[in-house]
């Protein structure tokens, strides 16, 4: 490999990494905070913390990596503008084909991650994060229950047990406070029983009272009952999403599958590596600047594209599944434009209007 070449491509590689890093540690805190969230709400059992958090990560990748590229670009190039050396290299003769091998070097291992992870790793992570949190559920112990601790249910509700067998099937003095509408009810048991029934989980009480009546207003609508045996079905998740959800489907079976949703989610897993290609043709030209020029005026303008770029995607992907868009039309409409202004501005060098000025 030419010296230039292995300088060029290790200066871009080094800020790549930089901004994937900075990227990364910022994704993680967010993803970190709506796992909190969730926990607190119930949907999601407390001690799978870091394998939702390094699933959902993978998820993620698709949408980070390609911001990590345009900016590790951005700063590299940026700085070899800023230092002459741009400058230098293309008195010698350095255009922007023979960039293009050192620019390759960096963006294709990362362009094949993000391929990877959107139409293979990012839908295996979904599924894999599904069934834990599904598998998990079954057993109330590692769904977040603990004895003697107030824990919130799914969709609202509070449930509490002072005793837990070690398997958290077997409860014992169970309280149970659930609302529904304008009217609240309130449940307690000396035990109780935790099983499946279809999928859904029941929580069978018994030897307790019951109490039904309004949450407010002054309204003397109470009912008490004292039972032997009641069971109640625990509510499940929000955003829990049936089994045949696109998104959960492997990239080859969505080939397949002629619905709306299905295409609108194959074109969003296609997506992402097209997208971040036209951003690296991009980075280039938009890095180009003057020793003086202001150092990250660049950078906004790129970050906005990117911005302009990801929203776009995700209101077409809905449009694919609402019909808005005919599915022949599918994202091609945002990636097609992209691509090509983003080899046309890599050609020109960034100088877009060069030629026509000289013709006036």
């Amino acid at each position: 490999m030419p010296k230039l070449d292995r300088y060029l491509s290790s200066e871009i590689a080094r800020s790549v990494f930089a901004a994937l890093v900075v990227l990364g540690m910022v994704s993680l805190g967010g993803l970190f905070a709506d796992l909190l969230g969730e926990m607190a709400r119930g949907k999601v059992p407390p001690p799978l913390l870091l394998s939702q958090l390094g699933l959902r990560l993978v998820r993620y990748l698709p949408l980070i990596l390609p911001l990590a590229l345009l900016l590790g670009f951005l700063l590299a190039l940026g700085r070899l503008y800023r230092d002459s050396e741009m400058h230098v290299l293309a008195a010698v003769g350095v255009g922007p084909r023979r960039l293009l091998r050192p620019v390759l070097l960096v963006a294709a291992p990362v362009l094949a991650i993000i391929a990877a992870s959107s139409l293979w790793l990012g839908p295996w992570a979904d599924r894999v994060a599904r069934g834990m949190v599904a598998e998990a559920n079954k057993n109330l112990l590692v769904a977040g229950l603990e004895p003697g601790r107030f824990t919130p249910m799914a969709n609202g509700g509070v449930a509490y047990a002072g005793v837990m067998s070690s398997d958290g099937k077997r409860l014992g003095r169970v309280f149970v406070y659930r609302e529904k509408g304008e009217r609240m009810d309130v449940a307690t048991a000396k035990s109780g029983e935790l099983y499946r029934d279809r999928g859904a989980r029941v929580l069978a009480l018994e030897d307790g009272f019951r109490v039904e009546g309004p949450t407010a207003g002054a309204a003397l609508d109470y009912r008490l009952m004292r039972y032997a045996r009641n069971e109640m079905q625990l509510p499940a998740a929000d955003d829990e999403r049936p089994s045949d959800d696109p998104a959960f489907k492997p990239t080859l079976q969505l080939l397949g599958d002629s619905s709306r949703a299905a295409n609108a989610q194959l074109h969003w897993r296609i997506a992402p590596p097209l997208l971040a290609l036209a951003f690296v043709l991009l980075a280039v030209p938009l890095s180009r600047s003057s020793p003086r020029q202001a150092r990250y005026g660049s950078m906004l303008l790129a970050f906005l594209a990117y911005l302009v770029g990801i929203f776009l995607m995700m209101l077409g992907t809905q449009w694919l599944a609402e019909g808005r868009l005919p599915a022949a039309a599918g994202l091609w409409w945002l990636l097609l434009p992209m691509l090509g202004l983003g080899a046309w501005l890599y050609a020109r060098d960034g100088r877009i209007a060069r030629t026509w000025w000289r013709r006036k």
